[in-house]
């Protein structure tokens, strides 16, 4: 019996086939919209998935502007951030961030999704986020990701 078959294999730079995904994210819920593109960008829907190399794909996100929140979490959910100096912790109800920074919204919650190292770091750059409903990336020829 040949015990080499049953050897698990590990993804490296040779054998990882990056693609790039555009997502619309018109009408989506925040959070499930979120975890969808952290799967995708971690590798985990590939079956040569491996935790300690990245081999996730890039992800473009269109309309990230028209998201949406279920409940009152627009009024209700707030983002804090702080300048480190006394006095200076800010809030932003998710309304005030949709306002002024929609892309924010989707950064933060794929952000928070992500492995807290040098690879959630790597991972998260291959993150694109646009309010409108055009990119820059046509050039990747980037397909549309169905969930």
């Amino acid at each position: 019996m040949d015990t080499l078959s049953y050897k698990t294999k590990s993804a490296n730079a040779a054998t990882v086939d990056q693609k790039w995904y555009v997502v619309d994210a018109e009408g989506e819920v925040v959070g499930r919209l979120a975890t969808r593109i952290a799967t995708v960008l971690r590798g985990k829907h590939k079956p040569d998935f491996t935790p300690h190399f990245d081999t996730g794909d890039f992800v473009i996100v269109v309309n990230a502007d028209k998201v949406r929140f279920t409940g009152s979490k627009l009024d209700d959910k707030e983002y804090q951030r702080y300048s480190g100096y006394p006095g200076g912790q800010k809030r932003r109800t998710a309304k005030e961030m949709l306002d002024k920074k929609p892309e924010m919204i989707l950064e933060l919650a794929v952000k928070g999704m992500l492995p807290k190292t040098k690879l959630g770091r790597a991972m998260i750059k291959k993150l694109f986020l646009y309010a409108a409903s055009t990119h820059p990336h046509a050039a990747q020829k980037p397909e549309p990701f169905k969930f």
